[in-house]
């Protein structure tokens, strides 16, 4: 999995009034994509890692062409990779308020940061990595995409597997949410054979 570029850790996962929502988009046809049950997911994902309040992240199947381009255009990477994530820093006011207060009109009140929701991102994942990866990775390609949704959506909240202490830290999360929104229970074999 390609780490994202280094950031600041986010410091809120609250947004303003609402609940998170999760936009999940399948752009390709290599793979069939049960959209529900992932978006599903991810929704449990966000709610286990405290996101609270309106609150967006997208989730992205795309094709082995547009995973290349995006890994070689933001990550320098070579070639497809299985997952991607982009991370928004909502806490930075700059990001949703204009630029310049002449832009606001004379008739709108100051925006209030705490009505705004949070934008966490983007997670790619690019179905057809994931199948080839996932006989000697997760073990089954439901299980592959699952881990996928889960490692994305850690990146988006800040965690990285950069030191051998945040890898080891990341994978026991991510294991932790596997088998308490995904397996229903202890990972399977293939799964706890897999070294960090």
């Amino acid at each position: 999995m390609t780490p994202p570029s280094p950031r600041p850790r986010r410091r809120s996962r609250i947004g303003g009034e609402g609940v998170p929502e999760v936009f999940v988009s399948d752009e390709q046809a290599a793979v069939a994509v049960d959209v529900m049950r992932w978006s599903a997911l991810a929704e449990g994902v966000l709610g286990a890692e405290g996101v609270r309040g309106a609150a967006e992240l997208s989730v992205l199947f795309v094709a082995v062409d547009t995973i290349t381009e995006l890994n070689e255009t933001f990550m320098d990477g070579h070639g497809p990779t299985d997952v991607l994530a982009f991370p928004i820093d909502a806490d930075d006011p700059d990001l949703w308020r204009p630029p310049d207060p002449a832009l606001q009109g004379p008739d709108r009140p100051e925006p209030d940061p705490g009505d705004a929701p949070l934008l966490l991102g983007d997670v790619v994942i690019c179905p057809e990595v994931a199948a080839a990866n996932a006989p000697d990775h997760a073990g089954t390609l439901d299980d592959e995409l699952a881990l996928l949704i889960v490692h994305g959506i850690l990146h988006v909240l800040g965690r990285d597997h950069a030191t051998p202490d945040e890898a080891i830290a990341m994978r026991s999360r991510e294991r932790e949410l596997l088998e308490a929104l995904h397996w229903d229970g202890p990972a399977p074999a293939a799964f706890r054979q897999e070294q960090p």
